[in-house]
């Protein structure tokens, strides 16, 4: 009752910290535009809050708040373990088991044994027994391990990377954050055995084991008390709200099974709450239905999770031992990188994974953020005659991580060619464009329908691969262009960046080449490529293209007659005086319309808005405009021209060449 009681008094420190943290947001914004990781914003901005810059937030306040570290640090385990998806792992598994074994043993050795040569310049173990050293060694060794899936993904997402290079990283990200919190259960039951003195032995080993399965056992029981939670009928809101006092819930029993176990019994009960959310986590994520919506919860909380925990973080550092240990913590972080790279090359020759993925692969482990940052923190916690300059210590290196890492990591991505970022594509200049890549029969008739509409069409074909009726093509008033190879150079002479659409008719892997250098050089929005065969389909949808498998679409074709006769025709321009087109939102006063005060014509209806490229939105009359939208539109010719001058069109594309169109 008295803890609880502790606990509801602290409630007006708690509203006037999110004051602090909330107002640390525009700062972490600021940083992100630099293209540094936004949470790296909210350490800068703690520090600045903190009690050795701006004074905003005192030593006696960040003691105070140490609840909030555990409520965070509870929903950053659930989230480090719902991102340990099983599926979307084993396609790597090799090369994710070996470089993970190579990085737990490499990275914690050569992080110990530097800690225990380097002991003498450290300020704070300088008076310290070999014991205590040693367990400050085992501790550091451990950290150096942890990784940042929540940097990783952010990264891979905004480079699209697709991949086995991209595959592993992810997978041995994921994994080695859920090693290293099993590796630190042990490392604190051994540390606290070497700090009071307890005897290594069979006892002591199974006493780990009892910690470790107990941990794991309480997890999984965990993880179906979620289950329960996901499944009533209530708010998301509030589902997070549960979910957070849960993760914060585990702590404190923990917590209070320890001082027990110490107080009436021959030994400690260390249970691992990081271990227990994680494998909670892990096991809803892999092995319930409700994967989905436990995700799409976490994403919910993120934001206001991430806030508090980093900027209360940053406001803890304690800037007067970090001018003193700042040196040793810059050679810290290079003897990090140093094992990162011996053990994940290692792993990659043992995995016999290419030697460029082995060249590269240390770059993409740099990262460090929640898991590590709530270890040096749960530290800096149980041992409080040094634990404080410990975490300070090893803030500091992951704070160098975090400036550092995601810049190597989108390096190496883009090293390997795995990565799918988008070209800033030229504004609209009045005029469709379309290149046409192979020269045939199909794409010659292709080229008319589309000059039939208004449209400039190029056909560009390989002077290594001319086909016969090259001869009868070329006759014609069409714009053909030969190329000499599949390349930037030659594409140059075609003129892309303004081009609307381009459509590939060649083999799948001169198709595949095409379409990722006009996608990553010239950002064009809309590609189609003939599918030759259907297996490849799914590396043209992975980079965003629009396939088309002959084999099948005859087949599609008729059951769309069969199914909606009326809808086909119209698409397939067979409907007289009407048609479908796409037109891109380029006058800025309509941002922020509602569709129905556009005042359309009466024979023009909007059927869907498709929003950055990806997101379709079926429209309503109160659905509004955003600048760039593309909006697709069904009706007459003359009123699909009165709205095209209405919205100022960047961009429209005719969905159904229609040979009646004007």
């Amino acid at each position: 009752m008295n803890l609880v009681k502790d606990y509801i008094s602290l409630i007006p420190v708690l509203a006037s910290f999110m004051f602090i943290a909330l107002a640390s947001r525009p700062i972490a914004n600021f940083f992100n535009r630099y293209h540094l990781p936004i949470i790296s914003g909210y350490l800068i901005a703690g520090i600045v809050a903190g009690p050795y810059v701006l004074g905003l937030v005192s030593l006696e306040l960040t003691d105070k708040l140490r609840f909030v570290d555990e409520i965070a640090l509870g929903f950053i385990a659930f989230a480090a373990g719902a991102e340990l998806y099983l599926k979307e792992l084993r396609s790597r598994f090799k090369s994710i088991t070996w470089i993970t074994l190579s990085n737990i043993v490499i990275v914690p050795a050569i992080g110990t044994l530097s800690i225990l040569l380097l002991a003498d310049y450290i300020p704070f173990m300088q008076n310290l027994a070999f014991a205590g050293r040693a367990a400050i060694a085992l501790f550091t060794g451990t950290i150096l391990v942890a990784r940042s899936p929540s940097s990783a993904i952010a990264i891979i997402n905004e480079l699209r990377a697709k991949g086995p290079f991209t595959q592993t990283i992810l997978g041995v990200t994921m994994v080695t954050d859920v090693a290293v919190v099993i590796l630190f259960a042990i490392t604190s039951s051994v540390a606290d055995t070497l700090l009071t003195g307890t005897s290594f032995g069979i006892e002591f080993l199974a006493i780990i084991l009892l910690d470790f399965v107990s941990s794991v056992l309480i997890g999984l029981a965990l993880a179906q008390i979620l289950i329960l939670i996901l499944k009533l009928k209530m708010k998301e809101t509030l589902k997070l709200i549960f979910i957070l006092i849960l993760g914060f819930s585990i702590f404190i029993v923990s917590k209070e099974l320890r001082h027990a176990s110490h107080d009436s019994m021959a030994f400690e009960i260390l249970l691992e709450p990081l271990l227990i959310c994680m494998v909670a986590g892990f096991w809803i994520t892999n092995y319930s239905k409700y994967r989905a919506s436990f995700s799409h919860i976490l994403e919910l909380g993120s934001p206001l999770v991430y806030i508090s925990f980093f900027t209360l973080t940053g406001a803890a550092l304690q800037l007067n031992i970090l001018k003193d240990t700042w040196l040793i913590a810059l050679i810290l972080f290079l003897i990090r990188v140093f094992a990162i790279f011996i053990s994940s090359f290692l792993g990659g020759i043992a995995a016999k994974d290419p030697m460029q993925y082995n060249r590269l692969g240390w770059a993409t482990y740099i990262t460090q953020a929640g898991v590590g940052l709530g270890l040096a923190k749960e530290v800096g916690v149980e041992f409080p005659e040094w634990g404080a300059a410990f975490a300070t210590m090893i803030i500091s290196v992951i704070v160098v991580s975090q400036l550092i890492g995601p810049l190597l990591f989108k390096w190496a991505i883009v090293q390997t060619g795995e990565s799918f970022t988008k070209a800033k594509h030229n504004a609209f200049d009045g005029a469709n464009d379309a290149v046409i890549f192979g020269l045939e029969r199909q794409s010659n008739i292709l080229a008319r329908h589309l000059q039939d509409h208004g449209w400039n069409v190029q056909i560009a074909c390989l002077k290594s691969s001319l086909p016969e009726i090259s001869k009868e093509l070329s006759s014609n008033d069409l714009n053909i262009v030969d190329l000499n190879a599949i390349d930037l150079s030659s594409l140059a002479s075609l003129n892309l960046e303004n081009i609307d659409a381009a459509i590939c008719m060649l083999s799948d892997t001169e198709n595949y080449q095409i379409a990722k250098l006009i996608y990553k050089k010239y950002g064009v929005d809309n590609i189609i490529v003939r599918l030759n065969d259907g297996k490849n389909t799914k590396k043209f949808h992975d980079m965003g293209v629009t396939t088309v498998n002959p084999s099948t679409a005859t087949v599609n074709l008729l059951s769309e007659f069969v199914r909606s006769p009326s809808a086909t025709s119209l698409l397939l321009g067979e409907s007289e005086n009407q048609d479908i087109v796409e037109i891109e939102v380029g006058d800025k006063t309509l941002h922020g319309v509602a569709l129905r005060d556009l005042r359309l014509p009466l024979d023009v209806l909007i059927l869907s808005i498709r929003r950055k490229g990806q997101k379709l939105l079926v429209t309503h009359g109160y659905t509004k405009l955003k600048l760039g939208d593309k909006v697709t539109v069904v009706g007459s010719h003359e009123g699909l021209k009165e709205v095209s001058l209405k919205l100022r069109q960047s961009k429209s594309e005719t969905v159904n060449p229609s040979p009646n169109a004007k």
